[in-house]
C-alpha cells in the first residue's frame, strides 16, 4: 500500500522521494539483481528511490531479525547524510514493523529541520511480546524506552487503529499529536468477474470456498484454522484455501499432513495485481489473528482489501477488526483461538445460499467506500501537512 500512497501524493503535485533498504522480505534474502554491490539508486515510476545495506533478514530467527533491523537503522543514518540534504518539509515514516524505522527518521529530522510525521502500523513493544519475539523484561523495557524517544520526536502521529491511541500516549506522544489514519485498499481490489477458461479457476477446490490471503505467521493463528478446519471434514464440500507465504508455512504443511486435512489447500504466493481475482472465486474470506490484548487493537490490512473486493467476511479475532466487520455488516465475527466456534461459523456460512453472502459483500464495499476511500484520506494527508507545516508549536 505504501507505493500507492506514494504514487497518489506525487499525483497530486508532491515532491517525494524514499529511502529504503535493499528489498530481502519476505524470502529473507536480496530480490533478484539486487546484492551489496547495489543497485542503491534507481526510480520508482518517476520516483527518486535511494537504497541502503543492510543485513538481510535469512531465516527470519530472532538474532537474524535484530541483525537487519539494526543493520537498517544505523546504515540508512549513514545514507541519509548523502541524500537527504535537500530542505525536506516532511519526513513519513511507514512503520509496519519494526519501530527502529524511526532512528534514521529523527536522525534525517535533525539534519533537515523536516516536521516528522510516523504511521503505527505496529505497536511496539506490544506485538514482540504478543508473538513471542522478546521475553525478556529488560529488553522490552529498552524497547519501550526506544520508542518514546521517536514518539517524543515525531510532530504527527498517524495510527491506523483507533485503538492505538492510548498506547502511544503511554509512549510519550501527545493528544494534539495523534490523527486517525486507516490504511485503504489500493484501486486495484475491487469486485471483479472472472471468465471461466481463467488461470485461477484451474487452481481452485470444488466446493464452498473459505479464503485466507497474506502472511502465514504466528500472529495469524494458523493452529486455530488448521483446527477449525478438521472439524468441517464433517462436511467435504467445505474447503480452505490459504494464498500466501510466511515464516510458519513450513509448520503448516506439517501439521496439514500429519493431521490428513485433505480440505485445506496451499496455494503459495502471488502478486497483489492476482488477489481480486483470487478473491472473486472465494464464497468467503477470513481473517485471522491470536487472542492477545495487542492483536485485539490492530486492524489487518487484508480486512480493507477484502471489504474493497465485496466479499463477505469470517472473523477469527478480538477488537477493532471485529468491530469494523460487524458494523459494516459484512460477515460474521467469532472470538480468537476458538476453533468449534470458527468452524461453526464457516457451516452457518455454507447453508446461508448465495444471495446473502452477495448481500454481506455488497454491505461491505458501501463500509470501504464510506469509511477508507483513498480520496478522502489523502484530502485527510493533506490537511494535517498544512495544519503542522503552519504551527509554530511543534516539536523542533
Amino acid at each position: 500500500m505504501i507505493n500507492d500512497f506514494a504514487l497518489s501524493l506525487r499525483a497530486r503535485k508532491h515532491d517525494i522521494e524514499v529511502l529504503t533498504g535493499l528489498p530481502n522480505y519476505p524470502a529473507g534474502k536480496f530480490f533478484k539483481g539486487y546484492n551489496y554491490s547495489g543497485p542503491y539508486s534507481e526510480y520508482y515510476q518517476d520516483i527518486p528511490v535511494w537504497r541502503c545495506p543492510l543485513i538481510p533478514r535469512g531465516n527470519a530467527s530472532k538474532w537474524r531479525l535484530t541483525i537487519n533491523y539494526l543493520s537498517f537503522a544505523f546504515l540508512s543514518c549513514i545514507r541519509g547524510l548523502f541524500v537527504c540534504r535537500r530542505p525536506f518539509d516532511v519526513i513519513l515514516v511507514f512503520e509496519n514493523s519494526p519501530v527502529t524505522v524511526g532512528i534514521p527518521a529523527r536522525f534525517i529530522k535533525m539534519l533537515s529541520g523536516a516536521r516528522l510525521f510516523f504511521w503505527v502500523q505496529d505497536l511496539w513493544p506490544e506485538s514482540l511480546s504478543a508473538t513471542g519475539a522478546i521475553r525478556s523484561s529488560i529488553i522490552l523495557k529498552w524497547v519501550g524506552k526506544l520508542t518514546q524517544w521517536i514518539y517524543k520526536g515525531c510532530d504527527c502521529i498517524l495510527i491506523q487503529s483507533q485503538a492505538f491511541r492510548e498506547s502511544v500516549i503511554k509512549y510519550g506522544a501527545k493528544l494534539d499529536q495523534i490523527r486517525y489514519f486507516p490504511n485503504y485498499a489500493e484501486d486495484i481490489y475491487k469486485p471483479v468477474t472472472l471468465s471461466v477458461d481463467a488461470p485461477e479457476n484451474a487452481l481452485m477446490p470444488a466446493g464452498f470456498r473459505v479464503m485466507f490471503a497474506g502472511n502465514i505467521g504466528k500472529a495469524q493463528d494458523f493452529e486455530t484454522i488448521l483446527a477449525a478446519a478438521k472439524l468441517t471434514q464433517i462436511k467435504p464440500d467445505i474447503q480452505w484455501v490459504i494464498l500466501g507465504d510466511g515464516r510458519n508455512r513450513d509448520w503448516v504443511e506439517d501439521k496439514i499432513r500429519r493431521c490428513n486435512l485433505t480440505n485445506v489447500h496451499l496455494l503459495g504466493r502471488y502478486d497483489k495485481e492476482k488477489m481480486p481475482a483470487f478473491f472473486s472465486l472465494a464464497d468467503v474470506m477470513l481473517v485471522s489473528l491470536k487472542r492477545e490484548p495487542i492483536f485485539a487493537l490492530t486492524v489487518p490490512a487484508k480486512v480493507q482489501s477484502y471489504l474493497a473486493c465485496g466479499k463477505a467476511i469470517l472473523a477469527s479475532l478480538d477488537g477493532e477488526g471485529a468491530r469494523i466487520i460487524n458494523e459494516a455488516r459484512a460477515g460474521l465475527t467469532v472470538p480468537a483461538e476458538n476453533p468449534r466456534e470458527l468452524a461453526d461459523a464457516v457451516l452457518r456460512l455454507s447453508t446461508l445460499g448465495s444471495e446473502a453472502l452477495m448481500e454481506m459483500g455488497r454491505n461491505a464495499r458501501t463500509y470501504f467506500e464510506t469509511h477508507f476511500s483513498r480520496t478522502n484520506l489523502l484530502d485527510d494527508f493533506e490537511g494535517w501537512l498544512n495544519e503542522f507545516s503552519n504551527d509554530s508549536k511543534i516539536n523542533k
